[in-house]
Order: structure tokens, then C-alpha cells, then sequence
């Protein structure tokens, strides 16, 4: 018997899916360790759902985060070393407006339900029949895969919802006779969300009844819930009413599964806690609100216009009753517990609503002109021009800014406060804080839209509960050192952004930047905040001026390199896009509807390894780099690491 070697198994492939796997649990750990480094706590991926892909089979010609190319996008986000995502207001739009800023703030929108997994999924037991889906898909508008064609897609999920109602109707009627956990399931939500479902969806009903027309012509009060009319209204409108309730089922359902599928891969998700009112929210709440006054935003160094939005406000006389708290702040409540149960955090829409808003005149037949001679609610103690704000104003006369000519909606219109007038403007701020308290949060999981506005009274009161601003750097003034704007004054608790939903995206800025002269300005200040040494600075702004995608890298390795610990991205700026989500102030079908392409994956690799998409692992090395880390020999292996994975997305 001869002796030979023992037999070896044979040679096992690694799968393309295994590799990829693989590929990405080591960039994302160089990633995370490299953001470690740099002392940046969350990195936050901000995306409206709108603008999520959706695979050629299940694209309807909206994005969904609900749907099987949302869950993916989910693992894409997370081995790109994300640690969270920022949603934006998630809320129902109307026929005829998209803007989320102006959604429901309880029900949710139907056009996020991810029709496909109606159709498809067990759980929903094939509610939309998937000859329905493939005739939906089939008849997609042109070019929805890189625009949402609002009004179609609107239309096109009414009618497929309303199908799958028909059938659950039929399904319900056909199982009276014995338990059905489906349809028990639909109880079990309805009664758990009966104080503002059965509301919302009385409103539906009162606008079939008065045929679209706005609630303020209505002319008839329904705001006791057991009254004769409600009663009518209930019967009459049976079948849109739970119509309604059966929606709301769904869209909340699938958020519930989103949500876990987030926190299995290890991401946390933001909400967004818009500042203003639908009509079906300012109709529930009309005894909350002050009469004659809308809300908008003042003029500014970056809006000089201003922005008229006709956002009801609170009343301040409201806010209490009877030393408890009173309809205003009850309402207040609701709406962040809502949100705090179904997100991880919450940005804060215009936080100066809540503290210190800038209200104008509702009867001003000039809304613009009515907006630049606004003024601060509970700062306006003497204006000859708004005296009915006087009895509401916390800072006195003797507080403002002595200095003449200071417009009352500059920062220092108000330069001394008391501790318990910070109290006074912190009323409705503290309460959205103990709402996190209660469920075992804190301050730390909000984000404080503050822009190049802050008022001393915001100031003094996010001041208190440790709490930053937003630095949005393609926005910063080069020329003023103090500008809060720049990274360098950044603040640990700040969040620090290349832009946002508002601006254009950096890959579009590099060209206009160049055409007016200014890029060369914009590479000098990276390399400034990249270099120490004048040799290296002087050379590093060279290629920065030559190179865009060397120096788009090297504004992120800005934001990396700042004492902030928080950074979010917005996704047009990661994936490299050129066009605008939204333009502020505009009416336009182009805003609120840029959308992912379905191969996003593999449309971001290109675009990275052709230098025109953000790569994570390139600019955490030159921000690494920036830092000294790596300059005497140490850290090599961490470095390589990520210009290794700087082309391999």
C-alpha cells in the first residue's frame, strides 16, 4: 500500500454576492474606523422617499422605501459605511401640491406604499392583483425613471389602492364567518390609531361632501365627534371612510417592516418634524391657531426676499388651560410621539417656529411684501405696525438692540434674555425634548434645521439642551472669517453639509464656480483647511483648481476635518447627480421629483471610478491626511485601505 498526500478538498469560488459582501464589510470597517479617527460620530444619508429606485419590474414611476429595491438600497447605504438615514416628511400630499413640507402630519402618504409588495408579498396575501402591477409598470409615463411625474403617479396609486380595498372588502365579507388574523390585524390598527385616523379621515369625507372645495368654505362646524352630522356624514361616506382607515393600515405596516430592516443592518432613522400644516391638519386644529397671522421665513443673507409660506401658527393663548396644558401643546405632543414611534430621531424643520417664529399679516394682498415687513411673535413689544403682537412679546423694549436701524429679524434684534424668559420661549421646545425623555431618549437624537438665521432667543434655548446648527459649506461667505457657514466654527454638536433638499448639488456647483470665477477661491479655502505646511497648501490648491472631483472630495475632507461630530450628505452629493431637487420659492413640476436610477449600485460605482460621485474612503483618507495621521509612518494599513476601496464602491 503506497503512502500518498491526503487528499485536499477541492477549491470552493467565492460567489460574485459572497465577494461583494465581503468587499464591502471590509471598506465599510475602514470606513468606520477612519470616521473613528476623525472623531465623526453619525454619518447621515438624507433622501426623500420619492427619491429612492425602484427595480424596471415594480417601478410604477415612484420611488418607495417600502419595496424590495428600498430594502436593497438599505444594505447599499449601510456597507458604504452610513450610520443613518434622514427621511423627509413622510406625510399624504394633495392632488395638486407634492411639496412634503406641506403634508399630513399624521397620515401617511399612499404613494410611498410599494404597490409591488401588494402584489407580491405573502403578508399582503396578494391584495393588488399582479396583472394590475404589470399593466401599471407597462404603462409608466416617459422619463419617470429620472422624474416623478406627479400628477400621474397620484392618480395611478388611487386607483390601484382602490383595488386592493375591493378585494379586501370582498376577502372581509367572504370571512365574517370565521376568525381571519388578516382582516384582525386591520382592527387591532384602527382601534390602536382611532383618535387621529377616525379625524383624518372625516375630513376625507367632508371633502367628497362639499366637492373639493377649502374648508374654510365650508361653513359648518363638525368638531364634535358624536354630533347628528358627523353621525350622517359617517353613513353616508361608509366605504370612503374605511377606505381611507385601510390605506393608512398599509402604509403604516410597511413602514413598521422598514424600520426593522433598518435596525437589523445597524442604521438608525431620522424622521422630519416639519414646521407647517396640511389643510386636513389645520382643519382638525383651527381652535389652536392665531387668527391673522401666517408664518413664513424673514429676509436673510442667503434669502434676502424672504419666504411667505402660509403656515398657520399656533396660538400662544392656547398653549395652556387652566394651569395644565392646554389644546396647542396637546397637539404638539401627539404629533411628535407619532413620529418618536415610528423614528429612531427627528430633525427639526425651521426650529424658529417653535421658539421665536417670524409671522406676517394674513389679510395682505402682497404676501411677499407682507413677509419682509413681518415680525418676531414673542419679540415684537412696541411695533407701531403690529401692535396686536405686543401682549405676546417675552423680551422688552429694553432688551433690543439699541443699535439704529437693526432689522427686527436680525440676530441681535434681541440681546438679553432671563433665565425665565428662556423659559417663555423654550415652552414648546421643551416639550418636544420631554416627549424623548419619556421614551428613554434624549436631546442628542435631534436635528436642528438652523440655517443662516439664528436668533438669540433660539440660541439661548438649543443652547440648553446642547443642541448645534446646521453648516451648510457651499453656502459659506470666503470672505467673512466668521461666517457660520465655514467648518472652522463648526461646533462638536453641530450637523456640518456640503447642502441639502435646498441647494444645488456640489457636482453642479463645480461648473457654475468655474464660470464665475470663483472655484479658484474654493480650492484655495480647501487647501487651506487641508494643508499646513505653505508648500502643501500651495500645491494641494493647484490640482484642486485643476481637478473637480479632486476638489469635491476635498470640501467633504472639510466637513470631515471640522470639530463637528455629526455629517449628513444629501444624495444627490453622494451619487454625483447635476440636477436640482428642489429650488426654494419656485413654483415648478421639476421640484420635489428627482429620483434614483433602478441600477443605482452599479451607476454609483461608474460614476466613482470616473471620478463624478462622492467616495467615502477618498475623502476620509484626505481628511486623515489633513490630521497628521499616517504622516510618520503609523496608520498605513488603515490608509491603504481606503484608497483601495477610494475606486471600489
Amino acid at each position: 500500500m503506497s503512502v500518498g498526500r491526503r487528499p485536499t478538498r477541492p477549491t470552493r469560488k467565492r460567489s460574485a454576492s459572497g465577494a461583494r459582501a465581503a468587499g464591502a464589510g471590509a471598506g465599510r470597517a475602514a470606513v468606520r474606523e477612519g470616521l473613528a479617527r476623525l472623531g465623526v460620530r453619525n454619518l447621515v444619508l438624507a433622501i426623500h422617499d420619492v427619491s429612492f429606485p425602484s427595480d424596471a419590474e415594480e417601478d410604477t414611476g415612484r420611488g418607495s422605501p417600502y419595496s424590495e429595491t428600498g430594502a436593497r438600497f438599505l444594505r447599499f447605504v449601510r456597507s458604504l459605511g452610513f450610520t443613518g438615514i434622514q427621511l423627509g416628511p413622510q406625510g399624504q400630499t394633495s392632488a395638486g401640491n407634492p411639496s412634503p413640507y406641506d403634508a399630513t402630519l399624521f397620515s401617511r402618504s399612499f404613494l410611498s406604499i410599494s404597490l409591488s409588495r401588494l402584489a407580491e408579498d405573502d403578508r399582503w396575501e396578494a391584495l393588488l392583483p399582479r396583472a394590475t402591477l404589470r399593466a401599471l409598470v407597462a404603462a409608466r409615463a416617459a422619463g419617470s425613471e429620472e422624474r416623478v411625474p406627479y400628477a400621474v403617479v397620484y392618480r395611478i396609486h388611487a386607483e390601484a389602492l382602490g383595488q386592493a380595498f375591493a378585494r379586501f372588502q370582498t376577502r372581509s365579507a367572504a370571512s365574517r364567518a370565521r376568525p381571519d388574523r388578516f382582516a384582525a390585524r386591520f382592527e387591532d390598527f384602527c382601534q390602536r390609531n382611532e383618535a387621529w385616523l377616525e379625524r383624518d379621515a372625516l375630513f376625507s369625507a367632508l371633502e367628497l361632501e362639499h366637492a373639493g372645495a377649502p374648508w374654510q368654505e365650508w361653513g359648518e362646524d363638525t368638531s364634535l365627534r358624536a354630533s347628528p352630522r358627523v353621525e350622517a356624514l359617517a353613513a353616508k361616506h361608509r366605504d370612503a371612510l374605511q377606505r381611507y382607515r385601510f390605506v393608512q393600515w398599509i402604509a403604516h405596516e410597511q413602514h413598521r417592516t422598514f424600520v426593522e430592516r433598518a435596525h437589523q443592518l445597524g442604521l438608525q432613522l431620522y424622521g422630519d418634524m416639519q414646521i407647517g400644516l396640511s389643510e386636513r391638519d389645520a382643519w382638525a386644529f383651527r381652535d389652536t391657531l392665531l387668527p391673522g397671522y401666517w408664518m413664513g421665513a424673514p429676509p436673510s443673507r442667503t434669502n434676502p426676499e424672504g419666504q411667505a409660506w402660509h403656515h398657520p401658527v399656533l396660538d400662544p393663548d392656547r398653549y395652556f388651560e387652566d394651569g395644565a396644558a392646554g389644546p396647542a401643546i396637546r397637539f404638539l405632543e401627539a404629533r411628535v410621539e407619532k413620529l418618536l414611534d415610528e423614528f429612531d430621531g427627528l430633525r427639526i424643520d425651521h426650529p424658529h417656529g417653535l421658539v421665536c417664529p417670524w409671522v406676517y399679516r394674513a389679510d395682505d394682498p402682497d404676501p411677499l411684501r407682507a413677509t419682509r415687513a413681518g415680525a418676531r411673535l414673542f419679540s415684537s413689544p412696541d411695533l407701531p405696525d403690529h401692535p396686536e403682537l405686543a401682549r405676546f412679546a417675552i423680551a422688552s423694549r429694553a432688551q433690543l438692540n439699541p443699535k439704529p436701524g437693526t432689522p427686527r429679524y436680525a440676530d441681535d434684534w434681541v440681546v438679553d434674555l432671563t433665565p425665565e424668559q428662556v423659559d417663555r420661549y423654550a415652552v414648546l421646545f421643551d416639550r418636544v425634548v420631554a416627549c424623548l425623555r419619556r421614551q428613554g431618549r434624549d436631546s442628542s437624537q435631534l436635528i436642528c434645521e438652523v440655517l443662516s438665521t439664528q436668533p438669540y432667543p433660539l440660541e439661548r434655548v438649543l443652547a440648553r439642551h446642547g443642541l448645534g446648527r446646521f453648516r451648510v459649506t457651499q453656502k459659506a461667505d470666503l470672505r467673512d472669517a466668521s461666517d457660520v457657514y465655514r467648518s472652522e466654527n463648526a461646533r462638536p454638536v453641530d450637523w456640518v453639509m456640503l447642502g441639502n433638499h435646498d441647494t444645488e448639488p456640489i457636482w453642479r456647483l463645480l461648473g457654475a464656480w468655474r464660470e464665475q470665477g470663483t472655484l479658484e477661491a474654493r480650492a484655495r479655502y480647501a487647501a487651506e483647511r487641508l494643508a499646513s505646511e505653505p508648500e502643501q497648501r500651495a500645491a494641494l490648491c493647484e490640482r484642486f483648481a485643476r481637478d473637480g472631483s479632486l476638489l469635491a472630495h476635498g470640501l467633504f475632507a472639510d466637513l470631515l476635518v471640522s470639530r463637528a461630530e455629526n455629517v449628513m450628505i444629501f444624495f444627490s452629493d453622494l451619487f454625483g447627480l447635476t440636477d436640482v431637487y428642489n429650488r426654494p420659492g419656485v413654483v415648478s413640476a421639476e421640484n420635489w421629483s428627482l429620483r434614483l436610477p433602478c441600477d443605482f449600485e452599479r451607476a454609483y460605482r461608474d460614476s466613482v471610478a470616473s471620478g463624478r460621485a462622492l467616495s467615502l474612503p477618498r475623502a476620509i483618507a484626505l481628511a486623515l491626511r489633513a490630521r497628521g495621521i499616517g504622516a510618520d509612518g503609523s496608520d498605513c494599513r488603515l490608509l491603504e485601505a481606503l484608497d483601495a476601496r477610494s475606486i471600489d464602491a
